[in-house]
């Protein structure tokens, strides 16, 4: 029966509570003049019927207007309850003034009697209801994991509220200000993040949830940190702006965020240099699908450029990124023009077609192949897309007028022991040429290392690693790397692509680099695991070393040499190194593109180390097509 009636339409479930309204205040009206009169046997005339008839329909009127009826049972809140509480005033108020105008015999004490019963009439049954569904979901208060919320300010107290219809319960507030430490926030005393070891035992609390609001990364790491040693899953709730911004709810409870862990604080942009090469500018993006790509995209249409050319060899990667640009467009009323174009950096014509039909005045060169390992095995194609690419892109730009053009670079380009890091530094190598050879377009490359987040990224194979049991895998326990947040990378690209002068190499700062077995640990302890290792068997998770792989260093440099020097932004370094004249370039290029076009990975390999990248390597050739060949051919030769 009780199951019909909740599985019923909310149409049903609202006319058998405008019924029952209607019955209990009737009955409340009954109840309070009994009690007034001390009598079962009160004088019912037309008058009371009429007093009664006004104050049933300017009730249910109330409550309607209220959302009373709008109101899901089973996540009732206070402010529900206070609605009951508020229409129910409202009621015992007509009632009072109905008696007066029908002349009525209705006693004056009689609304203030009624407005005791009906609120228990009225409320009682809906928090009974409430109970039920609670108990039937199995969501007994007894049954719910029982949490610890790390802030006890606005964040800590509306995740409170939201936790109440879910399976968590709140059992304790901890925060570092003293200033609330022994105060009682919603029922519940505010304690020292030094009492969190008694009250994780106290509680048996498995999970801390941090309500930290807009606090810095550089506190929130520190908070972390004091977290790992207890033992207990770490999570985080939204973010304010996320909260504000509607692309998050307030129980949208998820990981701890990588940045985070890092403890890194952005630093404040520089909106000159931001809208420099954009506002009222007609912008081009290569690679615009990808991680920074596609981000730059997103910052760009802020700052507002005439147009956004975004130029894309994955089909599905430039439908997806064109439409969440016009939803951002449409979201802050923006007049960008969004033309999004399929095709590849290596196709010149089609690329210096573009920029001269949309008179294109900055690019943003993002299009390349970036993952280690792949370009190993595709050294022809990686040679291809890294430095053809970049040259045919930059020289229909020269063509076509552009303004400016920036490179995304790596840190892998310094001192590279990989073909994606020789390729990179040789992209940077026909930029610095083509500078020298002209002067009308401004080339600018800039330089930096692993980007959080982004494909390839370790941080989210190693959530998936955790979640199923493990083991980690980490490639050498002493391996390390610098880390940045994809937002702030793309940021600083834009800000530091309008300081160049002309085939300057910028640098980002990336900060202190991060061992990445440390990183794997802490996101393990987070967990609420632990690290399984020979001194410790029992452990949950095991971290299993795999070896660098063919090309990986054990850590990335961002600068060739020592001469560096500042610039006007805090985060950005300008580093002079050395650039070969373009005859000479052009000399290299065209070996290079023989080598390719003969597929022989050897003599790619060779000359990409004569020339002045700084490759060396020992590694065999990994490539797939080329290894299949010299085998195949050798088979030949022995036969």
């Amino acid at each position: 029966m009780l199951k019909t009636l909740f599985e019923s339409s909310r149409t049903t479930k609202r006319l058998i509570s405008l019924a029952y309204d209607s019955l209990a205040i009737t009955l409340s009206l009954y109840v309070a003049i009994c009690l007034r009169l001390g009598s079962f046997n009160i004088p019912i005339t037309e008058r009371e019927l009429a007093t009664l008839a006004i104050t049933i329909v300017f009730t249910l009127g109330a409550f309607i207007k209220m959302g009373m009826y709008r109101a899901i049972l089973r996540y009732m809140t206070p402010q529900a309850l206070n609605t009951v509480f508020l229409g129910t005033c409202f009621s015992a108020l007509i009632l009072a003034v109905g008696s007066f105008f029908t002349h009525s015999f209705i006693p004056r004490s009689v609304p203030f009697i009624y407005l005791t019963v009906a609120l228990i009439l009225l409320g009682g049954p809906r928090l009974l209801v409430h109970h039920i569904v609670m108990v039937l979901n199995g969501q007994k208060l007894g049954s719910k994991e029982p949490v610890i919320v790390y802030g006890a300010g606005y964040t800590g107290h509306q995740l409170r509220l939201a936790l109440k219809a879910t399976n968590y319960k709140v059992v304790a507030f901890v925060d570092d200000d003293l200033s609330r430490q022994g105060s009682v926030f919603a029922n519940i005393r505010v304690q020292s993040p030094a009492e969190l070891p008694q009250i994780i035992r106290k509680y048996s609390a498995t999970r801390v949830l941090l309500a930290l609001g807009n606090t810095p990364h550089s506190r929130r790491a520190e908070i972390i940190k004091g977290l790992e040693p207890l033992g207990v899953t770490v999570q985080t709730a939204p973010a304010i702006p996320d909260l504000i911004s509607g692309r998050a709810r307030i129980e949208h409870i998820r990981d701890v965020d990588i940045e985070d862990l890092l403890g890194r604080d952005p630093v404040k942009a520089n909106s000159e240099l931001l809208s420099a090469c954009i506002t009222g500018k007609v912008v081009m993006v290569t690679g615009a699908g990808g991680s920074i790509g596609s981000e730059l995209c997103r910052q760009i249409v802020r700052q507002k450029p005439r147009r956004i050319v975004l130029f894309e060899l994955n089909e599905f990667s430039l439908y997806r990124l064109e439409a969440e640009l016009q939803q951002i467009i449409t979201q802050a009323n923006l007049t960008v023009e969004v033309t999004p174009l399929l095709g590849s950096v290596q196709k010149e014509h089609r690329v210096e077609t573009i920029m001269k039909t949309f008179s294109v005045q900055t690019v943003y060169h993002a299009a390349a192949y970036k993952h280690v390992p792949l370009v190993e095995h595709n050294i022809v194609e990686g040679v291809r897309n890294n430095v053809y690419g970049t040259w045919y892109t930059a020289e229909a730009a020269i063509r076509a007028g552009v303004e400016s053009f920036v490179l995304v670079s790596t840190d892998k380009a310094v001192r590279p022991t990989n073909i994606m890091g020789a390729s990179k530094r040789m992209a940077e190598l026909v930029l610095q040429g083509l500078s020298l050879r002209q002067t009308n377009t401004r080339f600018t490359m800039v330089r930096f290392g692993n980007v959080l987040g982004s494909s390839g990224s370790v941080v989210p194979l190693f959530r998936q690693q955790i979640k199923v049991g493990g083991p980690v895998t980490v490639t050498h326990p002493e391996i390390i790397r610098y880390f940045m947040t994809i937002p702030e990378a793309a940021e600083l690209v834009i800000q530091a692509g309008s300081m160049g002068t002309g085939g300057d190499v910028l640098v980002l700062d990336m900060g202190e680099p991060v061992r990445i077995v440390d990183l794997a640990k802490r996101m393990i302890h987070l967990s609420g695991l632990s690290v399984k290792t020979d001194t410790h068997p029992d452990g949950d998770i095991e971290i299993t070393y795999t070896g660098l792989r063919p090309g990986e260093k054990l850590y990335e440099e961002l600068l060739i040499g020592n001469n560096v020097s500042g610039t006007m932004h805090d985060r950005i370094m300008r580093a002079e190194e050395y650039a070969m004249p373009w005859l000479e370039t052009k000399a290299v290029l065209d070996e290079l593109d023989k080598a390719c076009h003969e597929y022989s990975c050897d003599k790619v390999r060779d000359l990409l180390m004569l020339a002045p990248t700084g490759y060396t390597s020992e590694e065999e050739l990994g490539d797939a097509v080329w290894l299949h060949k010299t085998n195949t051919a050798k088979l030949r030769v022995i036969k």
